[in-house]
């Protein structure tokens, strides 16, 4: 009668943590490809984010330019330009009373402010004055590029910023990056208004 004897052969201890050792590995870089590909995504989603929110920012800016008008006192419809600050009368909401407004660069930010106009005769009181966010992560100061460009009725740059009373069109340049030191780089966002109420001009 032969017996057999079935032996049962395992992992050794050396093999056992090769093994581990192989897993731990390779579950690393899985893991590490998942967190850096979920970064870089999240990067892109929130540059993507105040690109749009600079850009439903600029129609509103564009569409508050050429709307520009004469004020409720009579003052002309720019009171100040700027390469990163435009400040002027213009009727925003339609209701036949014309507000002052002024959009500025303020460390990286653009805001928006509003003043109504109170008393008759109208009066433009700068404690009235609310300012609102436009648009976040604005780099056209550390890029060295003006936000605002104006024009004259022929179309000539206007390079004396005091001429106020030439201005007739005016380009918009944003520049914007949640985080310059990492791709995609800085996004720019271009606009552009004719004054209407001053087109009488031409």
């Amino acid at each position: 009668m032969n017996v057999r004897h079935t032996i049962k052969k395992g992992f050794t201890l050396i093999e056992s943590v090769l093994v581990v050792g192989i897993f731990a590995l390779v579950m690393g870089t899985i893991i590490s490809s998942v967190l850096y590909f979920y970064r870089t995504n999240a990067h892109a989603v929130e540059q993507v984010y105040a690109i749009e929110s600079a850009r439903k920012g600029i129609e509103y800016l564009v569409r508050d330019l050429r709307e520009a008008t004469y004020a409720d006192n009579g003052a002309y419809p720019f009171i100040a330009i700027g390469d990163h600050e435009v400040f002027f009368y213009s009727d925003i909401d339609q209701d036949q009373s014309v507000e002052r407004i002024r959009y500025r660069l303020v460390n990286g930010v653009l805001e928006k402010g509003i003043t109504n106009a109170s008393g008759n005769p109208a009066v433009y009181n700068d404690t009235d004055e609310l300012f609102f966010v436009i648009s976040t992560n604005v780099r056209n100061e550390e890029n060295s590029t003006p936000i605002f460009s104006y024009f004259d009725v022929s179309g000539t740059a206007i390079v004396n910023l005091n001429n106020v009373t030439d201005v007739i069109f005016i380009k918009v340049n944003l520049m914007i990056n949640i985080n310059p030191n990492r791709l995609p780089e800085d996004f720019t966002l271009r606009s552009s208004a004719a004054i209407r109420n001053l087109k009488t001009n031409l």
